[in-house]
C-alpha cells in the first residue's frame, strides 16, 4: 500500500518546524505504563520526545520527509548536548545572541547528511529552528503584517495575561473581537491563502465546506473557555517566542528524563504503511498519527486503519486529529477497534493546540 500523500505534496522542505498538536493532550491519550513500544508520525519531533516521558522500550519516528527527520535529529542532539536553557534559546523559546555556538555544540552529534542540511540553513538557525518551517513563516506573516492592522502591541500582550473565565470573555467581546479581527482573519486563514502560504495545497482535498469560519470558531474557544496565559501555541502564533508557558517537552521537569531516553528513538524515512508490515504482528501498544488521516481518501483511511490494527498488540490505542476533514472509525472495523470518547472528549476539550476541529482515541480489541 503507497503512501497517498507521497504522491500529493512535496517533502524536501521544512513543512513544520514545531509540532503543533498538544503533547499534553497527545500523552493523555496513551497508556501510562513503561516498557511500551510506540509509533509516532515525526514531524519536527516534539511530540515523539514528549513521549519518552512515559518511560517506553522504544518509539519509532516516521515521516516522509527528510526535512522533517533533521528536526527530530538536531532536537536529539540538543538534547544530548546542551543544558535546558541551551535547549530554549536553539529552539527560540527565549531570546539568544548565541545560537550558532548551541547549533556547533549539537553538530557532532548529527549524521553527514543532516550536518549538510542545517549548514546550509545557518540564518534558521540564527532566528531559532522552532521558526523554520513553512506553517511557522505562515504564522509570522500572520504576526508581523496582518495583526498589527486589528490590535496594537499592548493588546495582543495583554491577551496573554492570566484571567478568569468571565474576564477573558469580556475581553474578547469588548476589545478582541472587532469587525477588522473577523474580515482579516477570515480572509487570511482562508482555503486558499493557507494552502498558498501555510500548508499545501493538495492537503486540502478532502475538505468540504468552508475553512475560516472552523477555525474562527475555534479561536474563539481557546481565547475564551481555555487559558491563553497558559498556551505556548497560542503565544508562538501571537508573539514568535514561548513566553511561561511551554509545550511539554520543552518543560524543565521533563529534560532529563527525555535526555535520559533519547537512544530510545529511532526514526526511519519511511511511509507508515511500509513500516508497520516491516515491524510485523502485535508489536506495537500506541500511535501518535498526528493528523496524516486528513490527507487520505476515507478508503485509504479504512485500509490503513486495518494495517495498523495487525501491528497493535490487543489494548493499543491509536491517537489522531481532525483538523477540517472528519475521520473516524469505519462501521466495518467495529469488532477490532473500539472509540475511547471517554478519553478523547475531556482531553479535546483542553487541547492547546486550538485549531483542530476533532481528537480521536481508538483501542484495539
Amino acid at each position: 500500500m503507497r503512501s497517498e500523500a507521497a504522491g500529493r505534496a512535496s517533502f524536501d522542505i521544512i513543512r513544520y518546524a514545531q509540532c503543533w498538536e498538544d503533547a499534553d493532550v497527545l500523552l493523555g491519550a496513551m497508556h501510562a505504563r513503561a516498557g511500551q513500544t510506540l509509533v509516532s508520525i515525526a514531524s519536527a519531533g516534539d511530540n515523539t520526545l514528549a513521549l519518552l516521558t512515559l518511560d517506553p522500550e522504544r518509539v519509532y519516528a516516521l515521516d516522509l520527509s527528510s526535512a522533517q527527520l533533521a528536526c527530530l535529529e538536531l532536537r536529539v542532539a540538543a538534547y544530548r548536548a546542551l543544558d535546558h536553557a541551551g535547549l530554549l534559546e536553539l529552539v527560540g523559546s527565549r531570546p539568544s545572541a548565541r545560537r550558532r555556538d548551541l547549533y556547533a555544540a549539537c553538530r557532532p552529534g548529527l549524521c553527514a547528511a543532516v550536518r549538510d542540511f542545517w549548514d546550509a540553513h545557518g540564518a534558521q538557525i540564527d532566528a531559532g529552528i522552532g521558526g523554520a518551517g513553512k506553517f511557522e513563516r505562515y504564522f509570522a506573516l500572520f504576526r508581523d503584517r496582518v495583526l498589527p492592522l486589528v490590535h496594537a502591541r499592548r493588546t495582543v500582550l495583554r491577551l496573554l495575561e492570566p484571567r478568569a473565565r468571565e474576564a477573558r470573555e469580556a475581553f474578547y467581546a469588548r476589545e478582541w473581537n472587532t469587525w477588522r479581527w473577523r474580515l482579516l482573519f477570515r480572509l487570511f486563514f482562508s482555503r486558499f491563502v493557507m494552502g498558498r502560504l501555510g500548508r499545501d495545497t493538495s492537503f486540502f482535498r478532502y475538505v468540504e465546506g468552508g475553512v475560516a469560519d472552523r477555525i474562527l470558531a475555534r479561536t474563539r474557544y481557546a481565547l475564551t473557555e481555555l487559558d491563553p496565559a497558559k498556551n505556548p501555541y497560542l503565544g508562538w502564533i501571537l508573539t514568535g517566542t514561548h513566553g511561561a508557558a511551554l509545550p511539554l517537552a520543552l518543560r524543565a521537569e521533563h529534560f532529563e528524563a527525555i535526555r535520559a531516553r533519547v537512544d530510545r528513538v529511532a526514526w526511519h524515512a519511511e511511509p507508515l504503511e511500509a513500516f508497520v508490515e516491516r515491524l510485523g504482528p502485535r508489536a506495537v501498544d500506541g500511535f501518535n498519527l498526528s493528523d496524516i488521516f486528513e490527507y487520505m481518501s476515507e478508503a485509504n483511511y479504512a485500509r490503513l486503519l486495518e494495517r495498523l490494527l495487525g501491528a497493535a498488540r490487543p489494548g493499543a490505542r491509536i491517537a489522531y486529529w481532525n483538523m477540517l476533514a472528519p475521520r473516524r472509525r469505519p462501521e466495518a472495523l467495529a469488532g477490532q477497534l473500539t472509540p475511547r470518547r471517554d478519553l478523547s472528549e475531556p482531553l479535546f476539550a483542553a487541547d492547546k493546540a486550538f485549531f483542530y476541529s476533532d481528537f480521536v482515541v481508538e483501542e484495539a480489541v
